[in-house]
């Protein structure tokens, strides 16, 4: 019985670490590519032991926040953890990962004919109607990025009747069953326009880093075609390779 109570305390005594940690290195406290302490002196730290440090930085290293080499001190790889497909497809989903505050507010809302891009993306005959969305996007209340979205009709109509200001658009039309399975990144950067100086608070012409995302359900067909704005230092993007697969995060980013 002693073995069995005493499981659950370890298990919550390296989640505490991990938490910790992260929120250190979050803040910046060892910086970008700096050291943590040594495994004896985090155990001394936190009046634990070193397998249970050990458990903390494998949780670290499985987020992308530090380097796994073996016989030296993990050396701090970013700021945050890396997300999950559903944290990259859904910024409500990234937003709360990072515990900070998502928000939304729909600008705009129209049906109308797709022009060529959309109609390819979307595998839809030319001069098809969709339904276009612009929408800003803030984090803990500031603007962050602003969201221009085309969806096919039947997606459309039931993103018009989530009320303009909602948290999410992913999870209700989840909900409504429209299945995000798959989804396809292009990332660059573009120029500012009207919308995005109004919405962002940038000069028209700055540069503003851009992420276009089509996304299809499980049998391949395009649900959403989205091309997302952020303003500069508020997230980066990494892509890792191997042999076996490829994976894309978004990062947040702060600034000093």
């Amino acid at each position: 019985m002693q073995g069995d109570s005493a499981q659950p305390r370890r298990g919550t005594l390296y989640r505490k670490v991990a938490a910790d940690l992260r929120e250190a290195i979050a803040a910046g406290e060892y910086g970008s590519g700096g050291r943590l302490p040594a495994e004896s002196v985090l155990a001394e730290r936190y009046g634990v032991s070193r397998g249970t440090v050990r458990q903390a930085l494998s949780s670290l290293r499985a987020d992308g926040l530090v380097t796994s080499r073996r016989g030296t001190r993990r050396v701090v790889l970013g700021t945050t953890r890396v997300q999950s497909f559903a944290e990259l497809v859904s910024f409500t989903n990234w937003a709360r990962s990072l515990g900070e505050e998502p928000g939304g507010r729909v600008e705009r809302l129209e049906q109308r004919s797709a022009d060529a891009g959309e109609s390819e993306q979307l595998r839809l005959e030319t001069g098809a109607e969709v339904v276009v969305v612009l929408r800003v996007r803030t984090l803990s209340g500031r603007p962050v990025m602003v969201e221009r979205s085309v969806y096919p009709v039947w997606v459309g109509d039931l993103v018009a009747r989530i009320p303009a200001d909602a948290v999410s658009h992913t999870e209700p039309l989840q909900e409504q069953g429209v299945v995000f399975a798959d989804a396809d990144h292009t990332i660059d950067l573009v120029l500012a326009d009207a919308d995005d100086a109004r919405l962002l608070g940038c000069r028209v012409g700055e540069a503003l880093l851009r992420e276009r995302r089509r996304s299809t359900d499980p049998v391949g067909a395009p649900v959403e075609w989205s091309e997302d704005r952020y303003l500069p230092g508020t997230v980066a993007f990494t892509v890792h390779n191997s042999i076996a697969g490829s994976a894309l995060a978004r990062h947040h980013r702060t600034t000093p």
